[in-house]
């Protein structure tokens, strides 16, 4: 614990915690301050003027992030037939239906994203209670219940991103590594704040980009002035 107080010591003295920052000003500090001795995660959580309990307000969605997020994803996809093949042919790591069921009510979880073809949903609602608390059942809101089978896999492998506002109204998504370029760090984040500008509820009353932090695995969260995006 020690040695991580150090590290968040040093990395202190590079910005002042009171203030906010630009994008650009925001991501040169972050990097700075990633001096772990892995390559660390950039995250982003953003504070929105939302009511989550709301329906209207309940912010969910996806975005491909134009240079992913350092991770590569494993996929796995129920479908039959010629939308198996597809899913095969696209790269995703698991293509099953019936058989997959059975590997996860056994407690088998090695994948990151489920896809799931329409006319899959009825065999996936065998194993809704247990992808859900994982975060892992398919929606149609993310894209990931669809025919557009290839598509789906291409995306999530390209470095597409799922969010979902929580109950204190703020979105956590992950924007790339602390080894990515600051162009590259500032165009992924760049590009999940225009997706959630545009999806702010008409229901939605003042404020709605409250707060925007962002911070490495092991570094402190630096502000972004939001006036700046908005």
């Amino acid at each position: 614990m020690a040695k991580k107080g150090k590290r968040l010591a040093e990395a202190a003295k590079l910005f002042d915690r009171s203030a906010t920052y630009t994008v650009n000003e925001t991501v040169r500090i972050v990097k700075e301050a990633a001096t772990a001795k892995f390559d660390e995660t950039v995250e982003a959580a953003i504070c929105l003027g939302v009511d989550p309990k709301k329906a209207d307000q309940n912010i969910r969605g996806a975005v491909v992030l134009p240079h992913g997020t350092g991770k590569s994803k494993r996929v796995l996809v129920f479908a039959k037939g010629e939308k198996a093949k597809e899913a095969e042919a696209a790269g995703a790591d698991f293509v099953g239906d019936d058989d997959l069921v059975a590997k996860i009510q056994q407690g088998w979880f090695d994948f990151d994203v489920v896809v799931a073809t329409p006319d899959m949903m009825g065999t996936v609602g065998k194993i809704g209670r247990l992808l859900g608390p994982k975060g892992l059942m398919p929606n149609p809101k993310t894209g990931t219940v669809t025919f557009e089978v290839e598509k789906a896999v291409n995306e999530i492998k390209a470095g597409k991103i799922e969010f979902r506002v929580d109950k204190a109204g703020i979105i956590h998504a992950p924007i790339g590594k602390a080894s990515f370029s600051q162009e590259q760090l500032e165009e992924n984040l760049n590009t999940l704040l225009e997706i959630l500008i545009k999806m702010k509820p008409s229901a939605a009353k003042g404020i709605y980009m409250k707060n925007i932090t962002v911070s490495s695995t092991m570094g402190p969260g630096v502000h972004v002035n939001t006036a700046t995006i908005q």
